[in-house]
């Protein structure tokens, strides 16, 4: 199992209509099971998830405190993809989210206040040793401050090549717990998630490569088993 962190130090990132649409798409890609976790106090992914009528993506209702022994459950239970959705600041509870995290997405909108925020999430994530991925959210399109803040940002850290744009289809779509995919699979915004996902995905892939290379010795994995529903 991947556990992906979803964090902003700047509130209005867009982190949790991210974070839903990343773990949607996950699994209309094959990629499931896949669960959520929402760490944020103002529950916003809870309240989305409440509203959806589909059975996945999974919930996972947890504290900070257990979260560590319940993602160990969940590797149990043969979840492929943990998303957490984290609070809009800097504070022990992203820490420690980070820390048990095999990679972190940070979401940034194209502005200068944006982009100064990104420092400490990213300090943050080079001392707990976890890999990050920084995306441009709520980009207008064809906008010169969206290739400037690229650019910033790949002297930071790697930028996924996918940039989610600013479009109404995108952030409306949550209101009735659906994602863009689901309501307009044939449009920008879901053709962006789509090419994030497989980019993502692709990392994890790398990352698990890398990880699990032969040295001195065979390596093998062991199949994960069956997975249930966990709420």
């Amino acid at each position: 199992m991947k556990v992906i962190a979803v964090a902003s130090q700047k509130g209005g990132s867009g982190k949790t209509t991210l974070a839903g649409h990343l773990a949607v798409q996950a699994e209309m890609a094959g990629g499931g099971p896949v669960a959520l976790v929402d760490t944020d106090p103002q529950g916003s992914l809870s309240e989305w998830w409440n509203e959806r009528e589909a059975e996945t993506p999974l919930f996972a209702r947890t504290t900070v405190e257990r979260l560590e022994a319940d993602i160990g459950r969940m590797k149990k239970m043969g979840i492929n993809l943990l998303f957490v959705d984290t609070p809009p600041a800097i504070t022990s509870t992203i820490a420690n989210v980070i820390g048990l995290s095999d990679l972190l997405i940070i979401p940034t909108r194209p502005s200068p206040h944006d982009l100064r925020a990104v420092g400490a999430t990213v300090e943050l994530a080079e001392g707990l040793n976890t890999p990050l991925i920084f995306v441009v959210n709520g980009a207008t399109p064809r906008a010169r401050i969206t290739s400037e803040a690229a650019i910033a940002l790949s002297q930071h850290g790697t930028l996924a090549p996918a940039i989610i744009h600013q479009r109404v289809d995108f952030a409306s779509s949550m209101i009735d717990g659906r994602t863009t995919m689901e309501l307009n699979p044939g449009s920008r915004s879901s053709d962006e998630i789509t090419k994030l996902w497989a980019y993502i995905d692709e990392r994890l892939s790398r990352m698990e490569t890398n990880h699990t290379m032969p040295t001195s010795h065979h390596l093998s994995a062991s199949p994960a088993s069956n997975g249930a529903a966990y709420n």
